[in-house]
């Protein structure tokens, strides 16, 4: 792997990194320790190199963040709100929020998918290949996180309101 191909990795694995641990610590330690194999380990010829990273990256948070069970904490803390931001930063900010909230709250297989397909833009294909699942598989845990997400945003938007 080439420095060049690396520094065009590294953002969407942060990205990546960030949507399966939720906070930027762990997210950097996840990517580091990525990094490191990456270098370690050549990829295979018949894998796509993107591909293959995206396979290091989740290995790892299985192998080494998952059986810790480290979850979000930030999910737990009130958002920051700056006392100068108007109440249009403060309702955009609300809803970054809650919507990393109602994530936080999906299981690890639905992040991952949700991860790859609506933050990364993978095709379905692709993140099938990538976490070596079935294409009906990664269809199938887009459309639950999807129901999810939106059932948590609704459900939290009639609370809020009545």
């Amino acid at each position: 792997m080439s420095i060049a191909d690396l520094q065009r990795l590294l953002p969407p694995l942060r990205r990546f990194c960030f949507s399966l641990t939720g906070n930027r610590a762990d997210a950097d330690d996840l990517l580091q320790s990525t990094v490191e194999k990456l270098l370690k380990h050549p990829t295979p010829d018949a894998v796509a190199m993107d591909s293959w990273a995206f396979r290091i990256c989740r290995n790892l948070w299985i192998d080494e963040y998952r059986s810790r069970k480290v979850r979000l904490a930030y999910a737990a803390a009130q958002p920051e709100v700056h006392d100068s931001a108007d109440s249009e930063q403060q309702e955009q900010q609300m809803s970054i929020y809650l919507v990393e909230e109602a994530i936080a709250k999906l299981s690890n297989e639905h992040q991952e998918v949700l991860a790859l397909i609506a933050i990364e833009g993978m095709s379905y294909k692709k993140a099938a290949e990538t976490l070596d699942l079935p294409l009906g598989t990664i269809m199938s845990r887009l459309a639950r996180a999807r129901a999810q997400l939106n059932e948590a945003l609704q459900a939290r938007y009639n609370g809020e309101t009545a």
